[in-house]
C-alpha cells in the first residue's frame, strides 16, 4: 500500500496570492451570516436569512503576452464555485468545498491554452445560497480569487480591473433533493452566452468590486482536480417525431451535452433519469426525491449549444421538442461529460467465483465514477460529505487505488468541525447542521485503518489529541455514573432505514434528546476507546483511561445472562441483531457462548436486518474470527449485491433493492464497501481491539 504524501496527486505547494478577492457589487451590501450551530438550536436556524440565491456571476479580463512562457499556472479559488476558461477553452473548475477558516484553492497548468499577444480569461462563478450538504453557502459570501504566474512572475491577478456581470441565461425550474440544487432553464439567447470567447463584447459590463476584509484562510487543495470523460450514448432512438430517447449504458455523474436549433424562445424539454418507467419512458421523478426536468431555450440562431452548469446523476435522457417541428436536434452532438477523481485500479479481487466477480466490478465502477472532490454518499439527493458513510467509502477507495494518503484530508476535514461542536458534525464543509452520534466514533476505525495500512505515524500522533478531545466531549456531556452514555442531543441512527434495525428497542427519533441508555451508541463509544488505545500502544503514546471499567459496565448494563446475548437498552429485554453485532465487532462479549449465539443469529437473519451500518462490522467480525466462508456466503446472497445487479444496477444502490426505502438513491457509494472484503489486506489486525 502506497503511503506517499498527497503531493503524489499533483497537489500544489503553498502559494501567496497577489490577486484580491473580488465580487459583484450586490454582495457588498449583504450581512455575512453565521450558518454554524448545534443541530437542535432552532433559534440559530431562524436567524439565517439567505434571500440571495442561484446567482451565476461572470468575470472577464484581457491581458497580453509578448511570448508564450515556458510554464504557466493558474491558482484560483471561488465561493461557492467556479469554472475557468482561457481563450474560449475550458480549463478547470473548483474549488473543493471548505470552511472560511480553512478554504481551498487549486492550481492548474495552463501553458497550452495561452497565445502570444492578446489573451482572454473568463470565469463563471456561482453562489447557490441554499443551506445544504453541498457547499458552505447561504452565508451571503461570494467571490473569486485568481493568480496567473510563470515561475515567480505574476502575469495576471484578480482585482477591480476585472469586468463583472450576472449571467442571465440561468433560471431555476425548482429545487431538487434536500435543497441540493436548482434545476436549470438555460437560455441560449441570453446576452452573456459566449462570454468565454475572445470576441465577446463586455464593454457594458460593470467593474468587479473588491471584497473588503476577506476572511478566508487559504490552503492548497489536497486532492487532485476532477477529470472529465466524454461518454457517447449507447442508444439514440426517436420514440416519436418530437421525442428522442438516449441511453448512456450505465450510471454517471456529470452534465449533458446537446446542440439544437429553432426559433427564438423554442424550448427543448429535457428529462434525465436513473431508470425507466414501465412504458419505457425516462423516470425523471427519481426515487431519491429529485425531479430531473430541465429546459433548453433556443436563440433562433443556426445552432445553440447547451451549457449545463451543475451536475446530475443519470443514465437515461429524453428530449421533447415542440410538436410543430420547429426545432432541429443534432443527434451527433449528444453526449454526457462525466466527472470524477482520477482513478487507476491497483487491487484485485481475491475470489474467483462469478458472483464475486460481478459484485467486485459493480463496486469498482461505483468508486471510479462516484468519488468527486470529496467523498459523498448519494450522488443526487444530497451530494453529502458524510462522516459515517464516508469512513467506509474512504477505506474502499484507498484499497482500490492502493494509497491511503487521501484519508489525511478526510480526517482533517471532520476534525475541523470541532469549532462548531466538540463532538464533531455529521456533514463536513457545508452549511447543513446535523449531528449523528455514532459517526465521530466511527472515524476512530479509519484512523486505525490508515495506520495499519502504512500511513504516517507522525500524522496520527499529531492528531491523537484531537481524537482524545472527541472522547472527552462524549464523556463530559453524556456519561452517567456507570460511565455509559445517555441523554444524547445527537441523533443515534443505529441502522438505516429504520425498518432494517431488527426492532431495535430504544427511542432514537431524530430531533429529540435520547434519554435512554442504549446499546449501539455505547458499543461505539467503548469501541472507539479500544481503537484509540490500540493505536496509542502502536505509537508508544498515552492510552485513554477507563477502558476495562467501561467494558465491564457495558456487560453489566446490556448483557442478558440467560439468553447470553446483548439487550438493546438498559430497560429492554429485546436483543436485536444490531445490538449484538456492534458488541461482537468490538470484542465485548465476556463468554464464548455469547459469541456463538451471535453467530447463530447472523446465520438465521443473514442480511434481512442489516444494511449500511451493521453489515460492515458484521463482515469484519466474521473475517477476523475465522468465519470467512459465512462472510462470502452473505456477500453473494441473492438478496444483497446480487439483487442490485438483478435490478439493473451499474452503481451500488442505497439499499439491497430499489424498494428498500422510500427514497432510495441508485448511485450511492456506501455499499461499494463490499470490495473491502474482497481484496487481500490485514483486516484481522485492523479490527482486533484487545
Amino acid at each position: 500500500m502506497k503511503t506517499e504524501s498527497l503531493s503524489r496527486f499533483g497537489v500544489t505547494s503553498e502559494h501567496e496570492f497577489s490577486g484580491k478577492w473580488i465580487t459583484a457589487g450586490e454582495f457588498l451590501q449583504l450581512p455575512h451570516w453565521n450558518v454554524f450551530h448545534r443541530q437542535l438550536d432552532a433559534e440559530a436556524r431562524r436567524r439565517i436569512e439567505n434571500r440571495v440565491r442561484n446567482r451565476h456571476i461572470l468575470f472577464r479580463r484581457k491581458f497580453s503576452l509578448a511570448e508564450i512562457p515556458e510554464d504557466a499556472v493558474i491558482y484560483f479559488s471561488a465561493d461557492d464555485y467556479c469554472k475557468i476558461y482561457l481563450n474560449g477553452a475550458f480549463v478547470a473548475q473548483g474549488p473543493t468545498p471548505g470552511y472560511v477558516s480553512h478554504y481551498h484553492y487549486q492550481s492548474v497548468d495552463v501553458r497550452k491554452f495561452l497565445r502570444q499577444g492578446e489573451n482572454t480569461l473568463a470565469v463563471h462563478t456561482y453562489y447557490q445560497g441554499l443551506i445544504n450538504r453541498v457547499w458552505v453557502s447561504g452565508d451571503n459570501r461570494h467571490g473569486l480569487l485568481l493568480d496567473l504566474e510563470s515561475g515567480r512572475k505574476n502575469l495576471l491577478a484578480s482585482g477591480e480591473d476585472f469586468r463583472c456581470h450576472v449571467h442571465s441565461a440561468y433560471s431555476d425550474v425548482g429545487i431538487s433533493g434536500y435543497d441540493t440544487q436548482f434545476m436549470e432553464r438555460y437560455d441560449a439567447g441570453a446576452a452573456e452566452v459566449g462570454f468565454e470567447t475572445p470576441l465577446f463584447d463586455d464593454s457594458n459590463w460593470a467593474m468587479a468590486r473588491m471584497v473588503p476584509h476577506a476572511e478566508y484562510q487559504l490552503y492548497p487543495a489536497r486532492l487532485p482536480a476532477l477529470v472529465f470523460e466524454r461518454i457517447a450514448p449507447k442508444l439514440v432512438q426517436w420514440r416519436a417525431p418530437n421525442r428522442l430517447f438516449v441511453d448512456f449504458g450505465a450510471m454517471y455523474v456529470g452534465v449533458p451535452e446537446l446542440c439544437a436549433s429553432g426559433r427564438r424562445g423554442d424550448a427543448v424539454e429535457m428529462r434525465f433519469g436513473q431508470e425507466l418507467e414501465p412504458d419505457g419512458s425516462v423516470r425523471y421523478h427519481l426515487r431519491a426525491n429529485c425531479v430531473y426536468q430541465e429546459y433548453f431555450l433556443l436563440s433562433g440562431k443556426k445552432s445553440d449549444r447547451l451549457e449545463h452548469f451543475d451536475y446530475l446523476s443519470f443514465r437515461y435522457a429524453e428530449f421533447i421538442l415542440p410538436e410543430d417541428g420547429s426545432v432541429s436536434l443534432d443527434c451527433h452532438s449528444i453526449a454526457l461529460t462525466a466527472r470524477h477523481m482520477p482513478f487507476e485500479l491497483a487491487a484485485k479481487c481475491r475470489f474467483e467465483d462469478e458472483a464475486s466477480r460481478r459484485i467486485w466490478e459493480l463496486c469498482v465502477r461505483t468508486i471510479h465514477y462516484g468519488v468527486q472532490e470529496q467523498i459523498q454518499d448519494c450522488m443526487e439527493r444530497e451530494k453529502g460529505y458524510y462522516l459515517g458513510d464516508g469512513c467506509y467509502t474512504m477505506m474502499t477507495w484507498c484499497l482500490l487505488i492502493g494509497d491511503v494518503s487521501p484519508i489525511e484530508k478526510f480526517i482533517d476535514d471532520f476534525l475541523r468541525t470541532d469549532s462548531i461542536n466538540g463532538g464533531l458534525m455529521t456533514c463536513g464543509n457545508c452549511s447543513f447542521m446535523q449531528e449523528i452520534a455514532e459517526y465521530p466514533l466511527m472515524m476512530f476505525l479509519l484512523l486505525r485503518f490508515y495506520l495499519v495500512q502504512g500511513g504516517s505515524c507522525d500524522f496520527v500522533r499529531e492528531r491523537l489529541g484531537k481524537f482524545r478531545s472527541v472522547l472527552d466531549f462524549y464523556r463530559e456531556n453524556y456519561a452517567q455514573g456507570s460511565g455509559m452514555l445517555a441523554n444524547l442531543d445527537k441523533w443515534c441512527v443505529v441502522e438505516w432505514p429504520q425498518n432494517m434495525r431488527d426492532g431495535y428497542d430504544a427511542e432514537i427519533t431524530e430531533g429529540r434528546v435520547c434519554t435512554e441508555t442504549h446499546n449501539a451508541i455505547n458499543a461505539w463509544y467503548v469501541g472507539a476507546i479500544r481503537c484509540f488505545n490500540r493505536t496509542a500502544r502502536m505509537l508508544g503514546e498515552e492510552e485513554y483511561p477507563g477502558e476495562a471499567a467501561l467494558i465491564q459496565a457495558f456487560q453489566e448494563t446490556f448483557y442478558d445472562p440467560e439468553k447470553k446475548l446483548f439487550r438493546d437498552s438498559a430497560t429492554s429485554s429485546h436483543c436485536s441483531l444490531a445490538a449484538n453485532v456492534f458488541a461482537w465487532f468490538f470484542e465485548l462479549p465476556g463468554e464464548e457462548q455469547c459469541r456463538k449465539n451471535i453467530l447463530a443469529m447472523v446465520r438465521e437473519k443473514r442480511l434481512t436486518q442489516s444494511l449500511l451500518f451493521v453489515t460492515f462490522p458484521m463482515f469484519a467480525a466474521l473475517c477476523r474470527d475465522g468465519e470467512e466462508a459465512l462472510m462470502h456466503d452473505l456477500l453473494t446472497d441473492d438478496g444483497a449485491w446480487l439483487r442490485m445487479l438483478r435490478e439493473g444496477a451499474t452503481s451500488t444502490f442505497e439499499g439491497w433493492g430499489k424498494e428498500t426505502k422510500w427514497n432510495t438513491s441508485l448511485f450511492h457509494l456506501t455499499l461499494s464497501y463490499a470490495a473491502v472484503f474482497m481484496t487481500p489486506w490485514p483486516l484481522r489486525e485492523t479490527f482486533s481491539f484487545r
